[in-house]
């Protein structure tokens, strides 16, 4: 395969994962932020003192913070790789605006070829990673909703929110 149009096909296939991911990542951070919101405002300071408010508020707030962590490290996956590369952003950053241009006018096809194809290579690792990180922070988030759920309950049973037969 060495028609530069089908690499570039390829990777443009690649990036576009990207946005993808990156709204998932958005969706979870704003669910998280919502439930740490709702139980924030479910709970008051004498409650903490309560083991069955503070051991459900504990597991939640681990899991949200395993979760926050993971979509952090998805934001800010590792970027090293693609040495000397004419398309790697943090390659070309390196480079003079003159040296950037002067290199790519004087690289052969072959060249480009090939460092085309070690970016689809390396963009396809980055998106995995990414995708492995959002996958752990759902599962996190997921397992903070029973207790999440029993800190609602418990609270709001305390501060009768929630009416119970007498």
């Amino acid at each position: 395969m060495k028609d530069i149009d089908v690499i570039q096909r390829q990777l443009d296939r690649v990036l576009g994962f990207f946005p993808r991911v990156e709204a998932r990542i958005n969706a979870l951070f704003g669910a998280n932020t919502l439930i740490l919101i709702i139980a924030a405002l479910n709970v008051a300071a004498d409650d903490l003192r309560l083991w069955y408010v503070t051991i459900p508020g504990s597991l939640l707030l681990i899991g949200l913070l395993v979760s926050y962590y993971h979509l952090f490290r998805a934001n800010f996956p590792d970027d090293n790789g693609g040495e000397k590369s004419l398309i790697f952003f943090k390659e070309i950053q390196k480079r003079t605006e003159a040296n950037y241009i002067a290199e790519f006018l004087d690289c052969s096809e072959a060249t480009l070829r090939n460092d085309l194809l070690g970016q689809v290579w390396r963009n396809s690792c980055i998106v995995c990673q990414k995708y492995q990180r959002v996958k752990l922070a759902i599962i996190a988030t997921a397992l903070s909703i029973a207790p999440f759920v029993i800190f609602l309950v418990v609270t709001g049973t305390i501060h009768d929110r929630i009416p119970l037969p007498r």
